[in-house]
């Protein structure tokens, strides 16, 4: 289960519009749902907006990676968006957030889950990376340099 696997154009979002950690939760859960990723939005949200509660997933750099583990989904599954304007979201290096990867998975699996976040966090080691993903306009280019 990687990254190439997961996120699709269906799944890329470059012009989220919420002002705040709930906001973009919800976007990037609608995001799944339009994709027929989610069964259940309410049920993913509460396990998402849990999992802030007991700590931030707001990394460094201006990422955010928003998880849970949930039953309406059946397999690992994830979405990216990139917000215009930087959003507080009690990162870790208390800079605001523009790049967002969210991943949900099944409560019975944790494997694929934490390989997942493990590549993520990797990715964004690269400061050109991260330019490059900020300036394309392109969902299949995004893809692409996160992949690469």
């Amino acid at each position: 289960m990687n990254l190439k696997t997961v996120l699709t154009t269906d799944t890329v979002n470059l012009h989220l519009k919420g002002t705040s950690k709930e906001a973009i939760i919800d976007e990037l859960l609608d995001v799944l749902v339009q994709a027929g990723k989610v069964k259940d939005k309410a049920a993913a949200r509460a396990c998402v907006l849990d999992r802030e509660r007991k700590m931030s997933t707001g990394m460094k750099h201006g990422i955010a990676i928003p998880h849970g583990k949930t039953d309406s989904v059946d397999d690992l599954v994830a979405c990216m968006g990139i917000s215009e304007t930087p959003v507080d979201f009690d990162s870790l290096d208390q800079e605001p957030c523009r790049i967002f990867i969210m991943t949900l998975s099944p409560v019975d699996k944790t494997g694929p889950h934490l390989q997942f976040l493990a590549e993520v966090s990797l990715l964004f080691k690269s400061a050109e990376k991260r330019q490059e993903i900020l300036k394309t306009t392109d969902k299949s280019e995004v893809i692409r340099i996160l992949t690469e």
